[in-house]
């Protein structure tokens, strides 16, 4: 074989170095960011604080996973804070208002929340509506359900009714621990798992994939595209309202639309996991690793007392260099 023959066959340096950067620049990139928030701040590395960022970054990451979940079959669920906001407010009353105990309140409000998903897949599938726009329409009808039923404010223990009567329900103690350490992060790390795993290396998560692939191909292969959306849209939407009850158990309250400052992190942090291990595509374990380059970057620059107006900035830049990365490689 020529000299030029065999430099042809050998990959460049350049183009390792950006092989390296693509499948692993996520990791490294959490890495700098932690070694230079450490350095610019003494508390950044205390133990209370990385605590404090695992617990921060917990509710993002199960409804990121969720929006993961719907890019595996071509979608994008932008309802997923409504219906986190929904969720929040559910769980509440039912509490408050009714006196349920913590398993018939969850139990419940995850069973109204899969209504969610099936309202999409109506959109998407019967009404033939894209993605986007039915869920970002979604997005309204469920914030405005959301706000309706909690009358447009808060729920809390001792509030007064509409009727006049004061609410004598209360939060269990044992809902409460939901949103506390270590459960709140062990129910984060058990959802990335088994959606990882389930994704990963199960026929049916290859068979999502392969949906988002090209849907058409997949058909004529004889997978049920039909039934894998529905599948997809209700996972989505489950976890999102397992992220509402999450942060129900956080705060111990119901905000109004509580929800909606998780969607723009849960769609960065899903879009971001993309480039972890050169995957290309929607997975669990990258969305975790976008999540906590997030939560390191907000906690950081509070640290370092950047006003909190300009951190979508920064969070923007993050996105575009990830989503250029991920793009740039599939050319």
């Amino acid at each position: 074989m020529s000299k030029a023959a065999t430099l042809k066959a050998t990959p460049s340096a350049r183009h390792q170095l950006f092989e390296f950067f693509y499948k692993w620049g996520m990791l490294l990139t959490v890495v700098v960011l932690i070694a230079l928030f450490g350095i610019a701040s003494d508390n950044f590395l205390d133990p209370f604080n990385i605590i404090n960022i695992l617990r921060s970054i917990a509710i993002v990451t199960v409804i990121a996973i969720g929006v993961s979940v719907s890019l595996t079959v071509g979608g994008f669920d932008l309802s997923v804070g409504s219906t986190a906001s929904l969720a929040n407010a559910l769980v509440i009353s039912l509490f408050v208002w009714h006196g349920f105990g913590t398993t018939e309140a969850i139990v419940i409000t995850l069973l109204l929340c899969a209504l969610v998903g099936l309202f999409n897949v109506f959109l998407i599938v019967v009404l033939k509506i894209p993605d986007m726009l039915a869920t970002l329409a979604s997005l309204f009808v469920i914030q405005g359900v959301a706000m309706t039923y909690s009358f447009g404010g808060s729920i809390t223990e001792n509030m007064v009714l509409p009727s006049g009567d004061m609410a004598e329900g209360t939060i269990p103690e044992a809902f409460g621990l939901l949103g506390q350490v270590p459960t709140i992060v062990i129910i984060m790390l058990i959802v990335t798992l088994v959606a990882q795993l389930g994704l990963s290396l199960t026929t049916h998560g290859r068979r999502m994939y392969a949906i988002g692939g090209n849907p058409e191909a997949a058909r004529l292969s004889g997978i049920r595209t039909t039934r894998y959306k529905v599948a997809a849209y209700m996972i989505a939407s489950l976890l999102a309202g397992l992220g509402g009850i999450l942060l129900a158990s956080r705060i111990g309250s119901s905000q109004v639309n509580a929800g909606g400052g998780y969607l723009m992190d849960a769609v960065a942090a899903a879009w971001i996991g993309f480039s972890l291990a050169g995957s290309g595509k929607p997975n669990a374990l990258g969305t975790l690793v976008g999540a906590v380059i997030l939560g390191v970057l907000s906690n950081g620059l509070v640290m370092l007392s950047v006003p909190y107006y300009a951190m979508d900035i920064i969070k923007g830049l993050v996105l575009a260099g990830a989503l250029a990365i991920t793009y740039i490689q599939r050319r």
